[in-house]
């Protein structure tokens, strides 16, 4: 058999990080295998020959770097099928299979040049749309290329890095281990293996580096771009940087290590840790994206946003030579699970047949600890069946259920409901959700907060923790709402539920990851370790969406990423109940936004543009109101908020207090049609 297919060997003329060492020995397995004789590898002129026995490594081109791989390599591969393993193809062939190892530049664009980023989000979108097939190198990875890039996870394949090259490595030739400034027998250190880029979280290694130092513990890093002064500080004394070393070199280090730290954000595989195991070392890994799953029960797991806990694993490690050895053991029978000779089976059963639906399995992860938080205000009947539907239709049960109210009448016969507590405090939207993140335990990951009439599609919290595990940088998602009751006479229980079960991605709408996202309180959902001792502003009343929003600024202050994913999506109601004064409404739609243009959580032109939009509806339909909406209430609240603005006197908590006129409010006590959206 003769192989009529072409690989991109650009990667041929790069610097060995991980992707390139990727590349290397996917082709060094093909050239193994007899089914690839006769395929052809093109490198540009004056790249290292691979060296390849059965592929034919063909020389071409005076272009070098993008040019030679978007110009010269179509033409030369014309009329066969190309193979690109380095994440980026050229965009004028379609007959091509391309392996896109992740989309940090889009997740993590701190980490990369201008230039960089530019560059890979003008072609990556291109060249994913129109190959007949996409591969990846783990389940994280493949969502997250369904989030970012127009193609879905339905035609992503699952083709992992291997272990094996790590077993021929020879630390009896390492150069290095001459000069390194901690030597086999001296005190343990822990061994990092990246660059200081940001993703890669360098910066937390440094931070524990002191506390490390007390135990007699130092900390090596290698690899490319060397880490800097942190916050202008010199690195401690027991951190030493060896820069990039031979693979010689890294199995010495390995060898040696009490540990592999691998503390990254966020990671398309984490090829040092398959490494690691492969040579029976220890592993200590973040919990996120990819890294559980190539983990496995083979490592000591810890949030890369909690160094406290990598201490704790650290120093723990280092006091038990049987946990070691237990993790060395469990390490060595993990790597196994991912082999360079599988992988490039798996690329030439897409060759043959790009419709192959060959997937590696991932291994199971732990579910989060995740509390969902209900706020509910004399509405018992409306959320005694939005949390029993919930209960009972979530894939993915959540840890807690927590329905925060007034008095106990408020919850209904949800008092007798085994697995919901109920919690009781001041009245009021942000008090409420105050009480119920008061209330939570503290082994809670995430926590969920509905309104009292939002009916949740059985994936909502599958949906979310998944972004949650993938995505460290994420501290707040909101879902979509198929279809939203608030902005008119409502939606009834019945036909909520029956759009939800009903609901499929075609009736949804695409499945969309837009960022950033000003929380959207109806469903949305929160990364504890990101709110920390943050709480919603019990000053803001009376408005549901701008207390979401002025919490949602002030969590973005602190770094996390707000987004909104389509696949975490339900119906709002909006059920209609009760009467209160419009004026105070009117007054919070002016007072509100003031106070947070104060606060700096909301930026003068949207404040502008809020009040704008919501005095020109309230004059506009001001003799031809809606039914359930008190014009006249709102407008009259709207300059009695403009004149205390004038005069100094504005404070939006007076809202609470304002005229005693019933008019309609909505879900959790909020004013119907409160311009939410």
């Amino acid at each position: 058999m003769t192989a009529s297919f072409v690989v991109n060997g650009r990667f041929l003329t790069q610097n060995l990080s991980g992707v390139q060492r990727y590349a290397r020995n996917i082709v060094s397995a093909l050239d193994h295998i007899e089914a690839a004789r006769g395929a052809t590898l093109f490198h540009p002129t004056g790249s290292r020959h691979p060296g390849c026995e059965r592929l034919d490594a063909v020389e071409l081109g005076i272009l070098s770097g993008y040019g030679w791989e978007q110009v010269e390599l179509p033409i030369a591969a014309r009329g066969r099928r190309l193979l690109n393993l380095c994440n980026m193809a050229p965009v004028i062939k379609s007959e091509q299979i391309v392996c896109i190892h992740d989309t940090n530049v889009l997740s993590s664009p701190g980490s990369y040049t201008r230039g960089f980023r530019a560059v890979y989000r003008s072609l990556q979108p291109l060249f994913a749309r129109q190959a007949v097939r996409v591969a990846t190198v783990s389940h994280a990875s493949a969502r997250q290329i369904a989030r970012y890039l127009p193609i879905s996870l339905s035609q992503i394949v699952v083709l992992p890095n291997g272990h094996e090259h790590a077993l021929l490595w020879n630390p009896d030739q390492a150069r290095l281990a001459a000069e390194l400034p901690v030597h086999a027998g001296d005190s343990p250190f822990v061994l990092a293996i990246g660059s200081g880029a940001k993703h890669k979280n360098m910066s937390l290694l440094v931070e524990i580096a002191p506390r490390l130092e007390a135990s007699g513990i130092n900390i090596i890093i290698a690899g490319g771009k060397e880490i800097g002064e942190q916050n202008g500080a010199p690195l401690p004394a027991n951190v030493h940087q060896c820069g990039r070393v031979s693979d010689d070199d890294l199995a010495y280090l390995l060898d040696h290590a009490l540990c592999l730290a691998f503390p990254s954000l966020t990671e398309g595989f984490g090829l040092p840790i398959v490494e690691a195991m492969a040579r029976g070392c220890p592993v200590i890994s973040s919990d996120c994206a990819s890294m559980p799953e190539v983990c496995g029960a083979a490592a000591l797991m810890a949030s890369p946003l909690d160094p406290a806990q990598w201490v704790r694993h650290i120093e723990m490690l280092a006091m038990s030579a049987q946990l070691q050895a237990d993790l060395a053991g469990r390490g060595r029978e993990q790597c196994r699970n991912f082999s360079w000779q599988d992988s490039a089976e798996g690329y030439l059963d897409l060759l043959e047949s790009p419709a192959v639906t060959r997937r590696h399995v991932s291994p199971s992860v732990p579910a989060p600890h995740i509390a969902a938080v209900f706020a509910t205000l004399g509405r018992p009947e409306v959320v005694s069946k939005t949390v029993r539907h919930f209960l009972s239709n979530q894939r993915l049960r959540p840890s807690s259920v927590i329905v925060s109210c007034a008095t106990t009448e408020d919850a209904g016969d949800l008092v007798h409901l085994e697995g919901v507590k109920i919690v009781l405090g001041p009245v009021g939207l942000a008090n409420q959700r105050n009480a119920a993140l008061n209330q939570l335990d503290a082994t809670t990951d995430i926590v969920a907060f509905f309104d009292d009439d939002f009916i949740a599609h059985p994936d909502w919290l599958s949906e979310a923790a998944q972004v949650f595990q993938d995505e460290s940088s994420v501290a707040g998602i909101t879902g979509h709402v198929i279809a939203d009751g608030i902005k008119g006479p409502g939606i009834a229980f019945d036909e909520a539920a029956h759009i939800v079960e009903a609901a499929t991605e075609a009736e949804a709408g695409a499945r969309r990851w837009l960022e950033p996202f000003s929380p959207y309180g109806c469903n949305m959902a929160f990364r504890m370790k990101a709110i920390g001792p943050l709480r919603f502003d019990d000053r803001l009343v009376l408005y549901g969406w701008l207390e979401d929003r002025d919490f949602g600024a002030a969590l973005a202050k602190t770094g996390g990423r707000l987004i909104r994913w389509s696949g975490c999506q339900g119906v709002h109601m909006g059920v209609k109940s009760g009467r209160t004064s419009g004026e105070r409404l009117g007054y919070s739609q002016v007072a509100n936004p003031l106070y947070m243009l104060k606060k700096g959580t909301m930026k003068p032109h949207l404040v502008a543009n809020q009040i704008f939009r919501n005095m020109a509806s309230n004059v506009g339909r001001l003799f031809t109101p809606e039914p359930y909406v008190d014009r006249k209430g709102r407008l009259k609240g709207n300059l009695r908020a403009i004149i205390e603005g004038v005069t100094g006197e504005l404070a939006p908590e007076r809202a609470a207090g304002l005229g005693q006129k019933r008019t309609v409010v909505a879900s959790d006590g909020k004013p119907a049609g409160a311009g939410r959206a």
